[in-house]
């Protein structure tokens, strides 16, 4: 990850990780390779400012939320805030840095001093013409792109090693071109070849949008066979692909890039075409602007003391205005918080068990409350209510409540369990015995199975639900279809049918789901037993 956390601000750049950067405020993105855009995601809920084809890419691609783009103009100065309350400002100028479309540095001006931050960037002698660098203004730090910091390496312009291209290029007239490109930069290159060699160049969708908002020749199309120059992403130049190319057509491959890159095939051609500054011209650029101090980028590729007779002297650091400190201690999770809540209450909401809106008042719980009582008395009969209805439930609803449910089957009466506004109706399949609807844990538990009349399997057994209750119970009605409940815990499935559903617990054994059955029920059991005696 190529990004900096400006010491002593609450300034980040190309930085996106939150958990690491408690104290940046302001997040800047210099332009859209993916080395600088480590962790952002559609996710992201900070302001970030970046240039307009950079704000363009970054919706486009990442899905950041327009929200928080904030579009600075390139050329122009802007004056940011440096804490909530407007006290303490700062200055950012936009310059384009000639690496790829929408790439520019950043140069910071505040009780800091002055910071240029490269981003990934070409030197070129007209940067030093920006009306931000001429006003004789002394750098105090200079982050720089160290990417070619080498002098062993040895690089061409830009316009030398495009001129390589071009000769190898009419070297192999009939030969199809694959140019090995990443998904963003030299875009001006494959618009000089069309216009050289007068020809389309074939692009995927995705670039041909960015070619044509950048205003480039009408010189690119997405039909295969339109033009013998296709721009293709660098990882399918391989041995594998340069043998099936040929084998249709004779294919040659140019990979342009300073990278060190392994040939796996001769007719692949490395040219040194880059977008990052060469070490000349790191040292003229250094050279020019005299900063106090260079801080590379890239980590793993260190400056040493190359730039060591170029310095200006030390600064002290100014300190930190109370304002900005405040503003860096102060709790970052708020903007997005919001953001996400905002996201959350967008959702459409899927539609399950639908519950009664929250308790408004005190007298409305209380009504809850007296009402809850009441059905918890009718759960508990008395012992002189059993004795007087041996054949009935108090738990029954009449035919017109629930209309829908109410059916020949099922009689005058449906058995049915309240809980938290939730009715759940449960039946046992019909066409199966009690011995295939439990399992052998529970058949343990409630000793002999429950034995049908008549034919499970035929019509009686939809005309007649009362096949599924057991003979020897006294509290049955066999005069009844609606099956209630017995002295004994043998019929399990009834029992499901009256127990509400916010009394289980979580588990997946039917015997510890049947004992939660059975210790719902004791309470009957026992007034049960009290009034036999």
């Amino acid at each position: 990850m190529n990004g900096v956390l400006i010491p002593h601000t609450p300034i980040a750049v190309d930085f996106w990780s939150l958990r690491r950067a408690r104290a940046a405020r302001l997040f800047f993105l210099s332009h859209m390779h993916s080395d600088h855009t480590v962790g952002l995601s559609s996710t992201w809920a900070r302001p970030l400012y970046c240039s307009p084809i950079t704000a363009h890419l970054l919706h486009r691609h990442l899905q950041v939320s327009k929200q928080w783009i904030q579009v600075l103009e390139v050329g122009e100065s802007h004056v940011l805030p440096l804490d909530e309350i407007g006290r303490e400002t700062m200055t950012v100028t936009l310059i384009d840095a000639n690496h790829c479309p929408g790439s520019v540095m950043f140069l910071f001006e505040g009780y800091f001093g002055t910071i240029l931050y490269t981003g990934d960037f070409r030197y070129t002698p007209s940067m030093l013409k920006e009306p931000a660098l001429t006003l004789g203004k002394q750098i105090h730090t200079l982050y720089l792109d160290n990417t070619n910091c080498n002098p062993a390496l040895v690089l061409p312009s830009r316009q030398e090693a495009a001129h390589q291209i071009i000769q190898l290029i009419r070297r192999h007239p009939q030969h199809n071109i694959k140019i090995g490109l990443y998904s963003l930069g030299k875009e001006s290159l494959l618009e000089q070849l069309a216009l050289e060699f007068r020809t389309w160049v074939v692009l995927s969708h995705q670039r041909l949008e960015l070619v044509q908002l950048l205003g480039l020749a009408d010189v690119f199309t997405v039909e295969e066979k339109a033009g013998r120059i296709h721009a293709v992403e660098h990882m399918e130049i391989c041995r594998s692909a340069m043998l099936h190319w040929n084998q249709t057509h004779p294919t040659i491959a140019v990979l342009p890039t300073s990278r060190k890159i392994h040939r796996s095939h001769p007719d692949i051609h490395i040219i040194p075409y880059s977008d990052h500054s060469s070490y000349s011209e790191l040292c003229a650029f250094v050279a020019a602007l005299k900063p106090c101090q260079v801080v590379p980028i890239v980590s793993r590729q260190p400056c040493g003391n190359y730039f060591q007779d170029s310095l200006s002297p030390m600064l002290s650091m100014p300190l930190i205005p109370d304002s900005v400190q405040q503003y860096m201690s102060s709790s970052s999770n708020k903007p997005e918080f919001l953001w996400l809540l905002k996201k959350r209450l967008k959702r459409p909401r899927i539609q399950g068990v639908v519950f009664e809106s929250p308790q408004e008042n005190a007298d409305k719980s209380q009504a809850d409350r007296d009402s809850k009582k009441t059905k918890k008395e009718n759960l508990s009969p008395s012992p002189e209510d059993l004795e007087k209805q041996p054949s009935s439930h108090p738990l029954r609803v009449k035919k017109q409540l629930f209309p829908d449910l109410c059916s020949k089957e099922w009689g005058e009466e449906v058995p049915f369990c309240e809980s938290q506004k939730m009715v759940t109706v449960l039946t046992v399949p019909l066409g199966f015995s009690d011995e295939e609807f439990l399992s052998l844990e529970t058949r343990e538990d409630l000793g002999p199975p429950l034995i049908p009349r008549g034919d499970n399997n035929g019509p009686a057994a939809m005309e007649n639900q009362s096949a599924w209750i057991d003979h020897d119970s006294p509290l049955f009605h066999r005069g009844s279809a609606a099956p209630f409940l017995g002295t004994e815990s043998r019929d399990l499935a009834l029992k499901y049918l009256l127990t509400p559903v916010n009394f289980f617990q979580a588990g997946f054994s039917s015997r510890s789901f049947d004992q939660q059955v059975e210790e719902y029920y004791k309470p009957v059991l026992k007034y049960r037993q009290e009034a036999t005696e």
